[in-house]
């Protein structure tokens, strides 16, 4: 196997691993992740909108979720969409996440622990669905600027 071949298959296999910090309790960044109003807040870059209206939640294992992004100056159509595969309110949620129809879901694992003084730590972890590799370093970015949001949102609860 040629040596750009294997280092291709390890970033798949690894896939992306983010940590943040949070200036918010550990529950208020779980329901960030589980109650449309405020999912819709944070999720996307800052030239997106997500409408409360176009978020539904199931928040159970084997449930459900949906959000419409409009993306970009030209409002791109962007049709996210999961279920949920695992649920340890506040310090655990799994779930798999796609906007291709076609292709096989990412599973994304989000860790949080409360780190005292109304402090989170959040470990985001998202595998699978065999994207090439050279999609890795914008996902990652895209994550770190959903993020950024996050936090900004948080602060304002």
């Amino acid at each position: 196997m040629p040596e750009q071949s294997r280092a291709e298959n390890a970033r798949a296999a690894e896939g992306i691993t983010i940590t943040r910090i949070f200036d918010a309790p550990r529950e208020l960044v779980f329901k960030a992740w589980t109650e449309p109003e405020r999912f819709a807040s944070w999720f996307g870059p800052a030239d997106s909108d997500v409408p409360q209206s176009m978020v539904s939640m199931d928040v159970r294992p084997g449930g459900e979720w949906r959000a419409t992004m409009f993306a970009g100056p030209d409002r791109q159509v962007i049709e996210w969409n999961g279920v949920y595969l695992e649920l340890v309110p506040p310090e655990r949620l799994v779930l798999t996440l796609s906007d291709r129809p076609d292709e096989e879901p990412v599973v994304a694992t989000v860790i949080l622990t409360d780190l005292g003084g109304g402090r989170t730590r959040m470990v985001f972890r998202q595998r699978g669905g065999a994207p090439p590799p050279d999609e890795y370093p914008p996902a990652e970015h895209g994550w770190s600027v959903f993020f950024d949001r996050m936090a900004e949102h948080l602060a304002m609860a």
